[in-house]
């Protein structure tokens, strides 16, 4: 962690304009600090999320290790798994001194071992448990507290359920609400399985929203596209893409022009590169491993000549004892960036 970490300009209020419009999801093995570092290079404005990280382990662990990020990462969102509002609020607090602009409270995922934890998408159904969570942990930072949920479980209707649960953790004082929309089965579907099987249903979202126009109401699941996420602005306040922004992370690029009126410019990959090799040395030279980053860079390119000699490389390459810099600009010559990041996308 670095010093003067603030970001003065994260807000949930619906009006401001500098709220979050544009999210990357937080996913478990993916977003690490050094995939939220190459997602900054590509977009200045979007909010990234950590991976979920339970609150004894940031209370009891290595924090500097759980909780550490470079300060160029703002906006990021810490986002905590738990039931226990005394340990989320510890956690919160920590998060909080370490930086972070918000603090998120998982209520969406459905692994075996999140429910053997009693918390996860498993709380839809104790949404008491999930206000006096984000009652304790709103008491113990001055930053946003979210939560980010399902719009039910198993066998649950969400037409009251997911209506109670926003309105209970409003009432609690949470900031906004991310809403994925589908429900999660706890049992007989796998976590993979639940990011695909149970169907969306965006229009419980737009009915949530729609009966809460003053509170803050972001729509995540199945968006694959920049193209698909900006009409759901129209109906939401703010879209929140998870494999797609990882999988694909050139649409990134076009993320601060689209949602946050920057002026439209193609990305400027030698400089991300520049930075990205600079940060993957340092981070070899204080005992990392060149592959901790570059798997994370492995889809920039997708659809681009090129791409799978780039993907090749990165992915052998770099997994190589002594492996450094120089592979990252080395796959970058394979590829012919004549096309634009969102020909790439498309492609």
């Amino acid at each position: 962690m670095t010093e003067d970490n603030a970001n003065p300009h994260i807000s949930y209020v619906v009006a401001d304009t500098r709220r979050p419009r544009f999210a990357v999801a937080p996913m478990i093995d993916w977003t690490d600090r050094h995939c939220r570092f190459f997602h900054r290079q590509l977009s200045r404005e979007a909010l990234l999320y950590t991976e979920m990280v339970v609150a004894d382990a940031v209370i009891y662990g290595d924090r500097q290790r759980l909780l550490g990020f470079d300060r160029v990462e703002h906006p990021v969102a810490l986002q905590l798994g738990g039931s226990d509002p005394r340990k989320l609020a510890e956690a919160a607090r920590i998060g909080a001194g370490f930086g972070y602009d918000e603090i998120n409270l998982n209520v969406g995922c459905p692994s075996d071992r999140v429910q053997s934890g009693t918390f996860g998408a498993c709380l839809m159904k104790t949404p008491d448990v999930v206000a006096a969570c984000v009652d304790a942990m709103r008491e113990a930072v001055d930053i946003p507290v979210t939560v980010k949920c399902r719009i039910g479980v198993d066998d649950q209707d969400p037409e009251p359920g997911l209506d109670d649960l926003a309105d209970r953790v409003f009432a609690a004082g949470a900031d906004g609400l991310w809403v994925h929309a589908r429900k999660a089965w706890l049992q007989g579907l796998s976590p993979k399985e639940n990011r695909d099987i149970p169907p969306l249903d965006y229009d419980r979202v737009r009915r949530l929203k729609a009966r809460l126009p003053k509170r803050f109401i972001g729509i995540n699941g199945g968006i694959h596209s920049l193209d698909a996420a900006e009409p759901l602005l129209d109906v939401t306040d703010g879209v929140m893409l998870g494999r797609a922004a990882y999988q694909t992370p050139g649409l990134l690029a076009d993320v601060d022009s689209r949602f946050y009126g920057a002026d439209a410019k193609p990305a400027d990959y030698d400089a991300v590169f520049a930075v990205m090799a600079d940060y993957a040395d340092r981070h070899i030279d204080a005992g990392g491993r060149l592959s901790h980053i570059a798997r994370h860079m492995v889809g920039l390119f997708h659809g681009l000549p090129g791409a799978r000699r780039y993907r090749q490389i990165l992915s052998s390459d770099a997994t190589k004892p002594g492996a450094r810099s120089e592979v990252l600009w080395r796959a970058l010559a394979e590829v012919d960036r004549s096309a634009s990041s969102t020909d790439a996308v498309a492609a």
